[in-house]
């Protein structure tokens, strides 16, 4: 493709599943793109002044948008001078910057658009990295749409995305998609080898790589094998267990320290019951082969009606574990939907 690199599509729309390096690749290509002496492999010199200046993050024809947070953007200090002042400032901004940090924001799109009307500072290339797009809004996505309807010359858009269904059907028709598939069993042993990622971090994350070695870095295998055997447990007992869950969730140094959430937790329960579904509709176990024995013990107690609606049940959960109004309840009640679901069977 870099071969024919004149011919390279003004918007691309890099796309697949989290954890499998998009983010990686969008800025490797950027770095080939402005690179004034790339080597034979294709990848970029990492010597030249374009490469320089791009890797002390000061290149000039290199826009990248992403959420503020990311970014490293700060909110400006408030005004006056005064302790108490300063203090309600202070807070006040830091509510502001949790507001947008998941969100790019249309001010960015217009501060990019206005750098576009310049001269490129060298060669006449320009690249702009979206990630991920789906943090765009509708009107950040409609500005960045007039750019990418009547893109300035010489400049490529690289849009990042795990989530094709939330941009525009307009944002989508303007780029050429290229998805990155999931590796196949033979690279994941391949890439595996040499690394402390072990295979229960590869299948609990669906055979995504790079999300896999971040759970590893994290500590996260301990955590995953208590949940496990929390869920495992003889005297299984939901209620005492959304107690122990919830102490977990707010005092437990190692889940603090790994950056495990209620998210997290419900994603890893939504995996869990997936495979009892899987089992019980005839199908294998995807993200918990390790405990085969025991899925396949609960799928047994379960009827095909009774998983099904656990499933469904949490997939309306997982919606609002964001923002839950009470943690305990959230819990209780994720846990007995859970039991019941097993006990169902049994009736």
């Amino acid at each position: 493709m870099l071969a024919l690199e004149e011919r390279l599509p003004h918007a691309l729309l890099i796309t697949g599943a989290a954890g499998l390096g998009k983010r990686d690749f969008a800025e490797a290509l950027a770095a080939r793109l402005l690179c004034e002496h790339p080597l034979a492999s294709g990848e970029a010199c990492g010597a030249c002044l374009p490469c320089r200046w791009r890797l002390s993050g000061n290149h000039p024809d290199l826009h990248r948008l992403v959420p503020e947070s990311e970014a490293g953007e700060g909110a400006e200090e408030g005004e006056g001078t005064a302790g108490e002042g300063k203090e309600k400032a202070g807070a006040e901004n830091a509510k502001a910057e949790k507001t947008r940090s998941s969100q790019i924001l249309i001010d960015q799109v217009r501060a990019v658009q206005e750098a576009l009307t310049l001269t490129a500072h060298h060669g006449g290339r320009r690249v702009v990295i979206v990630d991920p797009a789906e943090a765009m809004n509708a009107y950040t996505a409609n500005a960045l749409l007039k750019l990418l309807e009547e893109p300035p010359p010489g400049c490529t858009f690289l849009l990042v995305s795990p989530a094709l269904k939330k941009l525009l059907p307009t944002i989508r028709s303007r780029c050429q998609q290229w998805p990155m598939p999931r590796p196949d069993a033979g690279q994941l042993r391949r890439w595996q080898t040499g690394t402390a990622v072990s295979v229960r971090l590869l299948a609990v994350t669906g055979g995504t790589p790079l999300a896999a070695e971040r759970l590893a870095a994290q500590g996260v295998e301990a955590l995953l094998a208590r949940f496990v055997a929390d869920l495992c447990a003889a005297d299984f007992d939901p209620l005492r267990l959304a107690g122990q869950w919830e102490s977990w969730l707010k005092k437990d140094k190692a889940m603090l320290a790994a950056g495990i959430g209620l998210v997290t937790l419900v994603d890893w329960m939504q995996r869990w019951v997936s495979d009892l579904v899987a089992l019980r509709l005839g199908g294998r176990v995807r993200y918990f082969p390790a405990e085969q024995q025991n899925l396949s013990g609960l799928a047994a107690r379960m009827s095909v009606a009774g998983a099904t609606s656990c499933y469904n049940d949490l997939i309306n959960i997982r919606r609002v574990s964001a923002h839950p109004l009470n943690l305990r309840l959230f819990l209780e009640d994720m846990l007995l939907r859970y039991m019941r679901g097993i006990k169902g069977g049994q009736a």
